[in-house]
């Protein structure tokens, strides 16, 4: 008994199915494109198997085959292998056989088992890795500071070789544009550590050593790192991006071509900008830090400006101010250094200037915050 599915299109295909003993055979005809396996498809499922042990698909008739139809063959055959069936193809064209051979072996998949690796494992996996990232950004790193101070020496030996412009435009980025917010942050900070300070004192009846808590801990170190910290985000990204963007459009790459070192060229004019400003932002934050807890002090504990002034001499020393202005310029030269990396490790997309730009804030603060905490072991070792 033979059952026949006919589409009385011109461009759509066949099929018959019949038997042949135990053997299932599936004839198919005419043109198998997209539109006969749509047509055909409920029907393709539904193909009796039942009591058959081997079937056959005879393509002889096939006009013409695509894609879809091939696919089509293989679900079938793939039907059939599930329930146990052997199945084979016969009469097909060399050009259609490859044809399904080849959609045959995309669908193929390895029949692996996933490894699912233990929770403990995976984490130490992926510590060890991004340890061994930092250190080899750390390496790169320190490369490119010994590379950066050969070309500053050589710039310095040879004055003329400084770009005066660049220099010029970065320092009033760097510097006079970013007195603004370094100044109010500094200004809050102060508020902040005099009414902290003067809350606690106050219990002990020492209302007026607030000034020697504000005088010494904003000289020694939150001027100079709340100085660093909006550099860095500021000004460091700024570099990152800027230099990061040149290398995405291939401006660094046709400076090499012309024989322009973009170290000189572009590092040197931040990183002379930086430290040159950094000292004058750190002395402009202490001032108003300074104004800001001696407005507190005035309201909250009437303390008069003279006082204030008497007490402040009596409880910083020289050094507590030269130790914040010591930092700056060091402070100053890491945040270029490392901004000014990252933008030359850009690659050619948008999206690793955003990454790295990022990437350049987080590391330059953990560096500075690094070289803070060894300042402060070193002097407090040379009693300073």
């Amino acid at each position: 008994m033979a059952r026949q599915t006919s589409i009385p299109e011109r461009s759509v295909g066949w099929h018959r199915e019949s038997r042949e003993g135990e053997r299932l055979v599936l004839s198919l005809g005419g043109r198998w494109t997209l539109e006969a396996v749509a047509a055909a498809d409920a029907a393709l499922r539904a193909a009796v198997s039942a009591g058959a042990n081997r079937a056959r698909i005879d393509a002889s008739a096939i006009e013409a085959l695509d894609s879809a139809g091939a696919w089509a063959i293989c679900r079938t055959i793939d039907q059939w292998s599930r329930q146990g069936i052997a199945a084979d193809i016969v009469g097909a064209q060399p050009a259609h056989m490859a044809l399904i051979e080849r959609v045959r072996a995309c669908e193929a998949r390895p029949d692996m088992e996933r490894v699912r690796p233990h929770p403990v494992l995976a984490i130490l996996d992926r510590v060890g890795r991004q340890t061994e990232a930092a250190f080899l950004e750390a390496r790169a790193l320190v490369g490119f500071f010994g590379l950066t101070c050969v070309v500053a020496a050589r710039s310095l030996v040879r004055p003329s070789r400084i770009r005066m412009t660049p220099l010029i435009s970065h320092l009033e980025q760097v510097g006079l544009n970013a007195l603004p917010i370094v100044g109010l942050l500094a200004f809050l900070i102060g508020v902040v550590l005099a009414y902290q300070g003067a809350d606690q004192l106050r219990r002990f009846g020492a209302d007026v050593f607030t000034v020697n808590l504000l005088g010494v801990s904003m000289l020694r170190e939150i001027g100079i790192l709340i100085t660093a910290i909006i550099v860095a985000g500021r000004s460091g990204s700024a570099f990152t991006a800027q230099i990061g963007t040149m290398k995405v459009n291939q401006e660094v790459d046709a400076m090499r071509t012309l024989g322009i070192d973009p170290v000189e060229v572009l590092v040197l004019p931040c990183l002379f900008a930086l430290v040159v400003a950094m000292p004058l932002l750190a002395f402009f934050a202490d001032i108003m830090g300074l104004l800001g807890g001696g407005v507190i002090c005035y309201v909250m504990l009437d303390i008069s400006v003279t006082q204030f002034l008497r007490q402040l001499n009596g409880a910083v020393s020289m050094w507590s101010f030269w130790i914040g202005i010591i930092k700056a310029p060091i402070f100053g030269f890491i945040i270029a250094l490392v901004g000014c990396y990252e933008g030359l490790k850009v690659s050619g997309s948008a999206e690793s200037v955003g990454r790295l730009t990022t990437q350049a804030v987080v590391e330059s603060i953990f560096i500075v915050m690094v070289a803070d905490a060894m300042f402060s072991i070193l002097f407090s070792y040379l009693k300073i």
